[in-house]
């Protein structure tokens, strides 16, 4: 029996290379001094700002806002980690984000499955909380928890544990959703089924020793869902 789901949300709710490269190319050029300041910090960070592509390593992809403002900040005189991170947060509150699928009918099913659903993002909680609200879909979340909330970030077990800690569930009836290494990792550490999805930067062969599954996309969960149901 499967009790609960918990999702990551940048490559897995959401497109990560469309949701994520243009946020990215403005965030750069608009912290930059010039063409070249802002290539050089998007170096940094794996990310090329002229294609607006990321490397398959980019730190964008799974680490957290505190890393990713500490990897920029050498080049940011006159600005502190924290004016780095208040910089990268108001803007991705309002970065647009791309589904992979549409979200509302497939998060009511699950819903009407009576499972619990979370989600699990290195993203900071209030941006991660902007995005669901965006799309219409916060009532069909349980818990909410991001880098910032108290539970230490992923691959670390601590968001995992308190989604399960939170509605007395086994973690071994809970299934971890991601597309990155961090969130299946985070998922096993935390006793749970992992699945992984393509819809992240991450190719088939990385992800798939570490997952129980892996799919196209969170749209097949449903279909596999099936295939493990016990009623």
């Amino acid at each position: 029996m499967i009790d609960g789901i918990i999702f990551d949300k940048d490559g897995t709710l959401f497109d990560f290379r469309a949701s994520w490269s243009g946020w990215a190319r403005h965030l750069l050029r608009d912290l930059g001094r010039d063409e070249a300041h802002a290539r050089a910090m998007g170096v940094a960070i794996g990310f090329d700002v002229e294609s607006g592509t990321f490397a398959s390593d980019s730190l964008v992809i799974a680490a957290t806002v505190s890393d990713i403002a500490a990897c920029l900040l050498p080049y940011l005189s006159g600005l502190t980690h924290a004016n780095v991170m208040q910089e990268i947060n108001v803007r991705a509150a309002t970065a647009v984000m791309l589904p992979v699928v549409p979200l509302r009918p497939l998060l009511a099913l699950l819903k009407m499955r009576g499972l619990r659903v979370g989600l699990a993002t290195n993203d900071a909680k209030a941006p991660a909380a902007a995005h669901l609200a965006a799309h219409d879909i916060t009532e069909f979340f349980d818990f909410v928890a991001g880098s910032d909330s108290g539970y230490g970030a992923k691959p670390g077990p601590g968001m995992c544990l308190a989604f399960a800690a939170k509605f007395g569930l086994d973690p071994a009836r809970v299934v971890m959703v991601g597309d990155s290494l961090h969130d299946l990792e985070a998922g096993r550490a935390a006793g749970m089924r992992t699945v992984a999805v393509l819809t992240g930067i991450a190719g088939e062969a990385e992800l798939a020793p570490y997952a129980d599954v892996v799919l196209a996309d969170i749209g097949s969960l449903p279909a596999w869902l099936d295939q493990v149901w016990v009623p």
